[in-house]
């Protein structure tokens, strides 16, 4: 059973660091993968992410405990909160088009796509399972999305500089992203001992 009386602060570190979405939990692969190529619009798709979090958690918090439990409406929580996603996702693609048009090109399909990001759904499913409260939910959605860009962008920093360099034809693309996503991995267990949640 998960202690609610956690410290919202270790929750939001643990989030980046011990329970990192892409480098712990492996959800938001396909997006994290595809888009990793170049550090630029590695970075801003994770910015991107990183505010549907933050905010498609609290929404779903709200929903959650003012809706859906008090009307016993638990077996349509996972069509809510990907409504929820969906619309925020559509809202932000509005506006990056409207202010941010040269990263609303370079991201193209993959904007729309952070509305099937399985990271985004996990934060609100593991902020429904631990029993967050508003504060620790809020930290926790900034959290995760704050490692998911951590993730991408170191990720794609290393990618542009083995750019350079000439692999093996088998290593080339998904596969050297994989290799780095599996030392960054490892190296992020390092943290473990100061900062768990799970």
């Amino acid at each position: 059973m998960f202690d609610n009386a956690i410290n919202p602060m270790i929750i939001f570190f643990a989030s980046i660091l011990t329970s990192n979405m892409i480098l712990s939990n492996f959800l938001g692969m396909c997006s994290y993968i595809s888009i990793s190529g170049e550090y630029k619009t590695a970075s801003g798709l994770g910015k991107s992410v990183t505010l549907v979090m933050l905010v498609t958690t609290l929404i779903n918090y709200a929903v959650y405990h003012v809706i859906i439990v008090p009307f016993g409406l638990e077996y349509l929580q996972y069509i809510v909160f990907i409504m929820i996603i969906a619309a925020s996702v559509q809202i932000i693609e509005m506006a990056m088009d409207r202010y941010l048009p040269d990263l609303h090109v370079k991201l193209g399909i993959f904007l729309p796509l952070i509305t099937v990001n399985c990271a985004i759904l996990g934060t609100t499913l593991f902020m429904v399972i631990r029993d967050y409260n508003l504060l620790q939910s809020a930290f926790f959605g900034f959290g995760s999305g704050l490692g998911w860009w951590l993730a991408i962008s170191m990720l794609a920093a290393i990618r542009e500089q083995m750019a350079k360099t000439k692999l093996p034809r088998g290593l080339a693309g998904p596969g050297i992203a994989f290799i780095i996503t599996g030392i960054m991995a490892i190296a992020f267990i390092g943290f473990s001992g100061i900062f768990n949640i799970q």
